[in-house]
């Protein structure tokens, strides 16, 4: 059972990679900071000190980027590969299966990677049509939405695993209504 949570927080990160590559590394470092989040064997650096300092920086950074208009696409064009792979990083560090390293990494990579690439494409879609149907208008906005999603779905992963598959399932229903309700106004305009 413990694995299977492990399993679940490890997801919660990546999906949350996937708004915001930083900020659920930052989250995980607080929680493994103060021993709310166990790591894995050789993960023990994302509670450290540096790594703490080190991603609330980058995080900064990072959010301030998303506001800044030509920045902002930009940023998405990186976004989709650094989650991956800060979504495979996320749910190794997890996870950890002590006797096999391929498997840890494997299922990380499926999972973890998978995961947050999703939900950074997902991401891309709904700016890249929010900046072309409002041109840009909207795009902050939309960068509020990811910053708290990206804030909550790594607190509710940590504290209560379970839960994760279905904020995942809320998350992208809103996200795709979200997209349809903006391609539905886009058809209007142009009818």
């Amino acid at each position: 059972m413990e694995y299977i949570l492990a399993v679940f927080i490890g997801i919660g990160l990546s999906i949350s990679a996937g708004f915001r590559v930083f900020t659920p590394m930052l989250l995980a470092s607080i929680a493994a900071k103060f021993g709310w989040l166990p790591l894995a064997a050789g993960f023990e650096w994302l509670g450290s000190t540096p790594a703490l300092i080190a991603l609330a920086l980058a995080t900064l950074l990072e959010v301030i980027s998303y506001y800044v208009p030509a920045f902002d696409n930009f940023m998405r064009g990186l976004s989709a590969p650094l989650a991956a792979i800060a979504g495979t990083l996320m749910t190794v560090s997890v996870i950890g299966v002590e006797d096999s390293a391929f498997l840890s990494w494997g299922l990380a990579f499926v999972t973890g990677g998978g995961a947050a690439t999703l939900t950074s494409l997902t991401n891309t879609a709904v700016r890249g049509t929010s900046t072309v149907t409002t041109a840009g208008l909207a795009n902050p906005l939309v960068s509020i939405i990811e910053d708290i999603s990206a804030v909550v779905l790594p607190i509710v992963s940590i504290i209560f695993p379970l839960v994760v598959i279905v904020m995942l399932i809320i998350v992208m229903i809103l996200f795709v209504k979200f997209f349809n309700k903006i391609k539905n106004t886009r058809q209007h305009r142009l009818n």
